[in-house]
């Protein structure tokens, strides 16, 4: 078979087919909360801001419009897939000018822990709609890294009638297996709502401009994505603007004035952040020796790893390890 890795420097990473395949990879995405609508005639129903998560929403028959402050009213069609990436509250109305009824008070009913349905009106008071709305979590930095970069909506208008029926299926089957509640059926749930999740999220990479600028950008570039990815894949190594511009062909001075100037950081502080951030993960997770994240992210001592976490995080890493206790 023919080996797929690519000698970097010392160091051996995948071929970067898909440069940006490892990131959303590592979205890793956590689906907490899916609500299938039914929605008869006139109706409004206003999102919540939820801080830290994504909301998306599947049109699967009729139409609505989609509201959100600074951007203008959207009209989605059946088919359409759209995300609300910031956690921003919203409306969802069959006509913008209906007085919205917040979402916590339409009368939602819990099938499981994680899927809920919704009806309004009768089918007596006139059109139909149904939509299916995911509540989505996310805990890794990388994610957030891709996620702070993307627009306030994001929607998939059309797609292809093989995509199509794929769509409808896995709507079926996530309405399926929270109402039958079998083993692993929350899995089955999650995982479908996550590739809808990451369907929208690469399309907006594939269409969009900015996608091609910035920190995405630079993932993108054939020098600077070598060097993110050892960055990203050896945090603990002893990276310097020498090394990095070495591992990526680049003089030093081009890779570092290259880098400050797409990704908007110097290397060494973009290295400082990164690691801080994985520790600070870390940290939120389970109390740890200080001198063993120390090692792990390449500093030679606890004292200089806590003061570039305090400098970084704005608080020092025993409060965060303390909040466990």
């Amino acid at each position: 078979m023919r080996d797929t890795t690519r000698q970097i420097g010392s160091s051996k990473f995948p071929a970067a087919n898909d440069p940006l395949g490892e990131i959303l990879h590592q979205l890793r995405l956590d689906g907490s909360l899916y609500c299938r609508s039914t929605l008869f005639g006139d109706w409004s129903l206003a999102m919540p801001v939820l801080t830290g998560k994504m909301m998306f929403h599947i049109i699967s028959h009729g139409q609505c419009w989609l509201t959100i402050e600074g951007e203008a009213p959207q009209l989605l069609k059946q088919g359409s897939l759209v995300l609300v990436p910031h956690g921003l509250g919203h409306s969802l109305c069959r006509d913008p000018g209906l007085e919205a009824t917040p979402l916590f008070e339409a009368g939602i009913k819990q099938v499981s822990e994680r899927y809920e349905t919704l009806q309004m009106g009768e089918e007596s008071e006139g059109e139909l709609t149904e939509l299916t709305c995911g509540l989505i979590s996310f805990d890794q930095f990388a994610a957030k890294q891709l996620i702070q970069m993307l627009p306030p909506l994001i929607m998939l208008e059309t797609l292809a009638q093989s995509k199509s029926r794929w769509l409808n299926a896995s709507l079926d089957l996530i309405a399926a297996e929270a109402r039958q509640l079998k083993p692993g059926g929350e899995t089955i749930i999650t995982h479908l709502a996550d590739i809808l999740v990451i369907q929208l999220i690469r399309h907006w990479l594939e269409e969009s401009p900015e996608a091609n600028q910035g920190w995405l950008g630079a993932l993108r570039d054939k020098h600077l994505g070598i060097a993110l990815r050892a960055i990203h894949h050896q945090p603990q190594k002893n990276w310097t603007v020498d090394s990095l511009a070495r591992e990526c062909g680049m003089s030093r001075s081009g890779f570092s004035a290259h880098f400050t100037s797409l990704v908007g950081n110097t290397v060494k502080n973009y290295l400082t952040h990164w690691r801080m951030n994985l520790a600070y993960q870390r940290l939120q997770k389970k109390s740890e020796p200080l001198i063993i994240l120390a090692e792990e992210f390449g500093y030679s001592s606890e004292a200089a790893f806590s003061r570039a976490f305090k400098r970084v995080m704005g608080v020092s890493p025993s409060q965060i390890g303390s909040s466990l206790l």
